[in-house]
């Protein structure tokens, strides 16, 4: 198995700021790893920190093998690294087509292209004119996820994708990420919901205070166990 993404003893943050403090995990091709913690602990700096966006202050981190100095914001999807963004964040201004093109810009090429992501959401070559926010949140949950997916990424990550989606929208997008592992996508889920951790990982880690205080095997542990490990 090859190496998708590393942290070694990282320390990031923002100005001043000391958000991450000694982090280390690492996600191989083909797996599916959860980061777990409440509210405000730091997972969102993790993607921040190897976007370039969080100032990284200590440690390294290597995207698809190669250590990344200085970090910079088009490096992950060049190495193959995509992310579906807390929020969507859906561009207004263009069409559901549009935005999907997008997600390409990367210049990657590999298996994904526009038919083989309306093929996996129907909905979205229906709705294929419409302006991306005039979606439901559901549906613009798949247009952010088609959108990554554009660049033809070897590891897909997620920040809190079950935020605001009713409990059958949630189902339906473990279903999706399980279709996605088992064609050979590597995940990386950034989650509060046990429910589509339980079913969609096989790693976790969990964060608190910005460090890494627990990690382990998902096969076997219960969500009501699950749930007690990220009690921290």
């Amino acid at each position: 198995m090859s190496e998708l993404l590393a942290f070694e003893r990282v320390v990031s943050g923002y100005g001043d700021a000391r958000i991450l403090h000694d982090v280390d995990l690492a996600i191989q091709d083909g797996e599916r790893v959860a980061i777990l913690g409440r509210n405000g602990v730091g997972k969102t700096t993790i993607v921040n920190t190897f976007l370039g966006v969080a100032r990284l202050t200590g440690g390294e981190i290597r995207l698809a093998g190669e250590r990344q100095t200085p970090i910079r914001h088009f490096t992950a999807a060049r190495r193959g690294i995509a992310l579906v963004p807390q929020g969507r964040r859906i561009i207004s201004t263009l069409t559901v087509r549009e935005n999907l093109v997008i997600g390409a810009a990367a210049g990657r090429n590999a298996p994904w292209t526009l038919g083989r992501v309306f093929d996996l959401f129907p909905i979205l070559r229906e709705r294929a004119n419409t302006p991306g926010t005039a979606l439901s949140g559901g549906q613009q949950q798949m247009l952010a996820i088609g959108r990554a997916l554009m660049s033809n990424p070897a590891l897909l990550v997620l920040d809190e994708p079950s935020e605001g989606l009713a409990p059958v929208i949630v189902d339906e997008l473990a279903l999706v990420l399980r279709k996605l592992a088992d064609a050979g996508t590597a995940l990386l889920l950034i989650e509060q919901h046990f429910g589509l951790v339980h079913r969609v990982a096989d790693r976790y880690y969990v964060l608190s205070k910005g460090t890494i205080v627990e990690q382990g095997n998902l096969t076997g542990i219960s969500m009501e166990s699950l749930k007690k490990h990220v009690a921290v």
